[in-house]
């Protein structure tokens, strides 16, 4: 098994993190771009919003196969297959012009991009120690964050500078060189354990899973802050493209430079929750997403920024330490309990825009605000019923 700190260590941890960036710049590259998409193909700021949530929704529906597949064909294959497609489909996506052609290669991305998510955080639990994986997590996550930062930024800059379909075509050299990094450094899986291929077995499995309260309030946790967190991201860059702040695509894509506090939220969230519960880390994440997002109403640029950088903090913070609580609490099929979790996760930022969308035809900013503080004082909720539930099931009151 893996250690802390050792050279296997860092190669395996760096390669996920470069896949991981990979990954989900190509999945957040269209984000700052969406007024532009909407102007250019005379549609609806939601209508717009479909090129970002078919790509979430199909990633999230993906996990469901992909999960459970490699728990019986093995891990790193699968990863490198998918990440192949994802250079070609961002390719086709640079060739197209037409709306619902664009829809389509978006959502066959997103089913292509779910290869890693499934799969990574159980190729952890196989081949590194525990300890050494709740850090690994961490840096994990990181990548996660990094990749929506650079998609963002590459969406931006080069959509403004050259048109949004050149910023696929950019996204498209980017991603063959980190597939090219990631194939080099990931060790072979060495204690992986095959198991049958048994559809029968897979829905038994995840059956258990939801059947476990200990994950599926982390799974409700997951879903719903990522189906707030997200969505805020889409409906601040059409406030912030409208009166009075005027902001081009580029300066949107930097907006998305407050993920920056994500980053160092999951690379200390492994170390933090050696120090205390793992749900008080949830807790104090939820509660620092909330005071974000209520900094938000001050009606500056600067104001904004500082929220949504106590905002990511916060959601990445939690979101790292809810993906380490599934792996240690699935007492087997690890890859199809990550999967669910990564479902509820990509099921929520696929939805959030369709909750959140009457707030803002009510309010604008405001609603969305409003709608946000909803949704996470349920989550809030969840998490402090998990504490008191995981503290049960420690001293023997509940058996599991």
């Amino acid at each position: 098994m893996i250690e802390a700190g050792s050279t296997a260590f860092w190669r395996a941890t760096l390669a996920l993190c470069i896949g991981s960036f990979m990954i989900f710049a190509n999945v957040y590259v269209t984000q700052p771009l969406l007024p532009t998409i909407a102007a250019h193909f005379e549609i609806s700021e939601l209508e717009a919003n479909w090129s970002f949530t078919i790509t979430t929704l199909m990633l999230g529906l993906s996990l469901l196969i992909y999960g459970p597949l490699s728990d019986a064909v093995g891990r790193k294959n699968i990863m490198a297959v998918t990440m192949s497609c994802v250079v070609l489909t961002t390719f086709l996506l640079s060739q197209t012009n037409d709306y619902h052609q664009l829809l389509i290669l978006r959502g066959i991305q997103g089913f292509c991009l779910g290869g890693l998510p499934a799969i990574a955080v159980a190729y952890l639990g196989d081949e590194f120690r525990k300890e050494a994986m709740l850090m690994a997590v961490g840096f994990y996550i990181s990548g996660n964050s990094l990749g929506g930062i650079g998609g963002r930024l590459i969406g931006g800059f080069v959509g403004e500078w050259l048109g949004w379909s050149e910023a696929f075509l950019v996204m498209t050299l980017l991603s063959f060189v980190l597939l090219a990094a990631f194939l080099f450094l990931l060790p072979a899986s060495q204690h992986f354990s095959a198991k049958p291929l048994n559809p029968v077995s897979m829905l038994s499995g995840m059956k258990q899973h939801l059947r476990n309260p200990l994950l599926i309030c982390a799974y409700l946790v997951g879903g719903l802050n990522f189906f707030i967190f997200i969505n805020q991201y889409s409906f601040i860059t059409f406030t912030l493209a409208a009166e009075p702040y005027h902001l081009s695509p580029a300066w949107l894509g930097m907006l998305f430079l407050t993920y920056l506090s994500g980053t160092v939220g999951s690379a200390i969230s492994g170390r933090i929750a050696r120090s205390i519960s793992q749900t008080a880390c949830m807790m104090i994440g939820i509660a620092c997403m909330m005071g974000g997002t209520l900094i938000t109403l001050m009606p500056s640029i600067a104001t904004i920024i500082v929220g949504f950088l106590l905002s990511a903090f916060g959601f990445f913070f939690t979101h790292s330490t809810a993906s380490a609580w599934v792996s240690h609490n699935a007492n087997e099929n690890k890859a199809s309990a990550s999967s669910l979790y990564l479902v509820f996760y990509y099921i929520g930022a696929s939805t959030g825009g369709f909750y959140l969308s009457p707030f803002w035809q009510w309010m604008g900013w405001s609603g969305v605000v409003i709608g946000s503080l909803i949704v996470l004082s349920i989550t809030l909720s969840i998490t402090v019923f998990l504490h008191k539930l995981n503290r049960h099931v420690l001293n023997g009151a509940i058996a599991l």
